[in-house]
């Protein structure tokens, strides 16, 4: 009799503990995911993993303030790989992530606010190297490396340069400093600052071949009023000076 009793306590216990679960998923509007994108998103402790204040950059900071300013309630948090963040958003109602270029690829596959910043695409090449490029194509007969799962190594990958990747953009600076790779294939100024976090220096830049925008890429099932309301305040936010009042702290 005991037992049962037990054991019926036990279940009510485990449903009452889901549905407690359940309110708070819905407690919020958006569940909003980055990864380590400096000087975009960082993780404080520069660990691949951490939630909500533990979190800052440029990006983070204007995703804060316009939340704010737009009344709109979000948890987030930072993880790794990119692949798996992309991912989470692409199939989750109600889910985010940012910072992420608007490409004609993706168009379709979220709704967008932004930009947030700017994202140039370069070459970088070791201080000494005597290569010079004019183009992409000059670009074919190096070595490349790139971030696997980015914009830019999907980009050259399409256009068969058959980019290195890596998990990690910034360990690419040591394999060119090491003569893994004769060129870098990253964004400005995230390449240049990782470079820095890895005691790399006098990098040049020897091609710069695209200019993307960045923003913060919501699933298709948020509500159109929650991605205007963020966009608008966004606009204010801008015209107001604050973005460019929040990329100075870190540029």
């Amino acid at each position: 009799m005991l037992r049962r009793l037990f054991l019926v306590l036990a279940s009510a216990s485990l449903l009452f503990s889901g549905v407690l679960r359940a309110a708070e998923k819905t407690d919020i509007d958006l569940v909003l995911l980055t990864e380590n994108f400096p000087p975009y998103n960082m993780a404080k402790n520069g660990k691949n993993f951490a939630q909500d204040e533990n979190i800052n950059g440029i990006a983070v900071d204007i995703v804060r303030e316009i939340s704010k300013r737009a009344n709109i309630t979000y948890s987030l948090t930072l993880r790794f790989p990119w692949e798996r963040v992309y991912k989470l958003a692409l199939e989750n109602p109600g889910y985010g992530v940012f910072v992420m270029a608007r490409l004609p690829d993706r168009e379709k596959l979220f709704k967008w606010v932004g930009p947030i910043g700017p994202d140039d695409w370069i070459m970088l090449a070791k201080a000494d190297s005597k290569i010079t490029l004019q183009s992409l194509e000059d670009a074919r007969q190096y070595k490349i490396g790139a971030y696997k799962g980015d914009a830019i190594a999907e980009t050259l990958a399409k256009q068969g340069l058959k980019p290195v990747v890596v998990l990690r953009d910034q360990d690419n600076a040591k394999k060119l400093l090491n003569g893994q790779i004769d060129l870098w294939a990253t964004g400005d100024p995230a390449g240049r600052y990782l470079a820095r976090q890895e005691g790399v220096t006098g990098l040049k830049t020897v091609l710069r071949f695209n200019s993307a925008q960045l923003y913060l890429a919501l699933n298709r099932e948020v509500p159109d009023e929650t991605v205007a309301k963020l966009q608008a305040a966004l606009d204010q936010l801008r015209k107001e000076g604050g973005v460019d009042e929040i990329m100075g702290r870190y540029l």
